[in-house]
């Protein structure tokens, strides 16, 4: 393994921790993107009346809405606290959830659909583990089923020096801003969302690992896998060379056409 080289990571930072339980109260209010309804939409629609599979489920953003649209959801999630959240809320205790890391822990099962959404398989930290993501999708999949991808397209690595900030919000009492440092080396951003307003400060770091369309393509056939088609949003939006997100459906490499 090769030494983290100094101050080039968030020092403080642990990922095994950073989805804990003040996180975890925050997630659905400062996580909700309006875009919930046509995602579930999409998903439904493949999913086709098969039961379906969520890598890190989370407090249920997707796979509750997605359950009461008549697809049965399981969901694998690696936070206690997410799945307390799970809890909390109605239809919460139909949702069965496997404790673990996605890349690895199974349920046993196989599904019509597996999902990874928002971003999430930035939470992956190396590109070995990333692959072991779309592995373990690949043993959740019946033979015709496929596995979705959501992601946004990386921009950090243009940015000179590789230390940026990015204002998210400008209120006359509030600003909130995204404080970066992008490592080329390993592909890691550390990210802190910095919330400053009236009532105090509030710091939110996330660490990711950036990764392009293409490299994720390498991945699934790495995994026996290969992308069936590729969109620009949940509404079927073209995926162009100016699209902010990808998301990229794959299938068993078995079902390509001959």
């Amino acid at each position: 393994m090769t030494p983290e080289r100094k101050g080039v990571h968030m020092k403080g930072f642990d990922p095994r921790t950073s989805f804990g339980p003040e996180a975890s109260k925050r997630y659905d209010v400062e996580d909700h993107r309006g875009d919930e309804d046509q995602t579930v939409a999409f998903l439904a629609g493949l999913a086709n009346g098969r039961p379906a599979l969520e890598f890190a489920v989370g407090t249920g953003r997707i796979a509750l809405p997605l359950l009461r649209a008549g697809v049965q959801v399981d969901g694998i999630e690696l936070s206690p606290d997410m799945v307390d959240r799970i809890r909390e809320k109605p239809d919460g205790d139909r949702i069965e959830v496997t404790m673990g890391d996605m890349s690895r822990a199974t349920t046993g099962r196989t599904y019509g659909l597996v999902y990874l959404v928002f971003n999430t398989i930035g939470n992956v930290l190396t590109q070995d583990d990333q692959v072991r993501c779309f592995e373990n999708a690949a043993r959740h999949l019946a033979d015709d089923g496929v596995f979705v991808l959501e992601c946004r397209i990386p921009t950090a690595p243009a940015r000179p020096g590789h230390r940026f900030v990015d204002p998210e919000h400008i209120d006359v009492d509030a600003v909130g801003l995204d404080v970066c440092r992008y490592d080329p080396v390993t592909q890691i951003l550390d990210e802190n969302h910095v919330s400053i307003s009236t009532e105090g400060i509030v710091f939110s770091p996330i660490r990711l690992r950036l990764a392009n369309p293409p490299e994720f393509d390498l991945m699934a056939r790495i995994a026996g896998l290969r992308l069936r088609e590729r969109w620009g949003g949940w509404k079927g939006e073209p995926y162009t060379s100016i699209s902010w997100r990808h998301i990229s459906v794959y299938e068993h490499r078995a079902n390509t056409p001959r």
